[in-house]
């Protein structure tokens, strides 16, 4: 459930604002949105397979998740 405090937490970043995110193993499970969004003004939580392929998109929003070593 989202909390309204999550609103106003400066520790955590819009949630969709990029189309694009290079995502780390250290990330997985995925889901959209991430751990770390606010929450209040997105889509419902959903976990995306990227490990087979490294690379999911998001059915909510649109946004590309890239698997990489280096993230």
């Amino acid at each position: 459930m989202t909390h309204a405090t999550d609103a106003n937490d400066a520790t955590l970043s819009d949630a969709n604002d990029q189309t694009r995110y290079e995502v780390g193993r250290g990330d997985l499970p995925l889901s959209c949105p991430m751990p770390g969004m606010k929450l209040w003004n997105s889509h419902p939580r959903v976990y995306l397979p990227i490990e087979e392929t490294g690379e999911a998109k998001c059915p909510y929003c649109g946004a590309d998740f890239i698997l990489s070593d280096s993230a």
